[in-house]
């Protein structure tokens, strides 16, 4: 992950001012990455909401057993 995002963020968007934009712009691609990045194995979905489901599934099964 952190090869990654120093790829996709560090080196495309610089140069950078502060550590504080670099710190901005990597908490903006992180949530990108969890939250609005879709994924085709999983059904064109994010990995955020393909967590969610999993839980939920997770949760059903629980209370049958």
């Amino acid at each position: 992950m952190i090869g990654l995002s120093e790829t996709e963020v560090t080196r495309r968007r610089g140069p950078w001012r502060n550590l504080e934009a670099v710190e901005l712009a990597t908490l903006d691609w992180v949530d990108w990455f969890n939250h609005r990045r879709l994924l085709e194995p999983l059904g064109n979905i994010s990995p955020a909401e393909a967590e969610i489901n999993f839980f939920a599934l997770d949760g059903q099964a629980a209370m049958a057993a």
